[in-house]
């Protein structure tokens, strides 16, 4: 099948999930999506997407059948500023991935597709070559959902494309900010995509990003620009040495790429598998595993009751009263809060 088509089998699993998704059942996706058939894995995901009870009901079901057939993916996180050059090193990356013979799974995190409302399969135009990949799945996030939302629902798809028998998942962060700590706390390897030649190095860039990273790669390393990037490797190495060491005692790596070129692409993979023997050989690589799921069981305490709480009809009718006198100076936040929170039986 070609990428075109591809393209065209997903986007039309997508509309009929949509409109007849209780036409499926968590066993007949789990038999498609353990037989490797994407479009049943579009299928699966849009449907774990679903705000529709029943829809939520079967998504549940199939996670929970999915579950043995997962953990044997490497999955790895991409972020980097705008510009950097994210999707082009992904389309490089990813291809260079499916070359070696392994199968791999592109997921974004955009926590501003909720205000874009951009078309759900935009991402494969910044990836020409990897959508037209047999052993590639592109997959951008779902739209009008908040960041928690979002990466709630990345967890989700990690696991269906798991057990689609995808060996790499990567996760790339279209937004800036708060989404970089939602794909660190669910990938197995954090990557720092970062520009030279833009003034001071350091300018702008968070230290906790470049803390949490566990490898870098300087992007657009050729042309004028290739003297430029080994400069920015040689102080970002320094920056990252004045660091405090790392619990797990790994040295972040620091690397020049040029996607275009195709250059420093097999150097970051060589990295990644760095990372994963080192954390093995120190039985840190299931560990950090089960800390991500327990992290990830918070987090779906703290959905599931933000959403109960919201939902419940003397808070909806209390909500807009406490607003209004919030605004009219009559109540402080706290004092509505605790009031909303009283009226729902949750100790404050």
């Amino acid at each position: 099948m070609d990428g075109q088509s591809k393209s065209r089998s997903e986007l039309q699993a997508i509309q009929k999930i949509r409109k007849h998704s209780a036409e499926f059942n968590a066993q007949e996706l789990l038999n498609g999506l353990l037989q490797g058939n994407t479009t049943e894995l579009a299928q699966a995901i849009t449907l774990s997407e679903s705000q529709k009870p029943d829809d939520m009901q079967a998504a549940s079901e199939l996670l929970e059948q999915a579950l043995p057939h997962t953990g044997r993916a490497l999955r790895v996180g991409i972020t980097g500023v705008p510009g950097v050059g994210k999707s082009t090193f992904i389309d490089a990356f990813g291809s260079y991935i499916t070359a070696i013979g392994k199968k791999v799974a592109v997921l974004a995190i955009d926590p501003t597709s909720q205000i874009s409302h951009g078309s759900i399969l935009g991402d494969k135009t910044r990836m020409e070559k990897l959508s037209m990949d047999k052993n590639a799945f592109i997959r951008p996030s779902p739209s009008a959902l908040s960041l928690g939302g979002v990466a709630r629902k990345t967890r989700e798809a990690i696991i269906l494309c798991e057990a689609a028998g995808f060996d790499v998942i990567l996760v790339e962060t279209v937004g800036v900010g708060q989404s970089e700590t939602a794909v660190h706390a669910m990938t197995d390897f954090f990557l720092l995509l970062m520009l030279s030649g833009a003034g001071d190095q350091l300018q702008g860039i968070k230290r906790g990003i470049m803390e949490m990273c566990d490898g870098m790669l300087i992007t657009k390393a050729d042309g004028d620009n290739l003297k430029k990037a080994n400069y920015a490797k040689a102080e970002y190495g320094s920056a990252l040495h004045l660091f405090p060491a790392r619990s797990d005692n790994w040295t972040t790596g620091v690397e020049v790429c040029s996607a275009v070129e195709g250059t420093g692409i097999q150097e970051a993979w060589k990295m990644i598998e760095s990372y994963e023997t080192w954390m093995k050989e120190r039985n840190l690589f299931l560990r950090k595993r089960h800390d991500q799921d327990i992290a990830w069981m918070h987090d779906t305490i703290k959905s599931h009751l933000q959403e109960s709480f919201y939902r419940m009809p003397k808070v909806r009718e209390l909500m807009s009263e406490q607003e209004q006198m919030i605004r009219e100076n009559k109540t402080t936040p706290f004092k509505a809060a605790e009031l909303l929170l009283k009226e729902a039986k949750i100790n404050s």
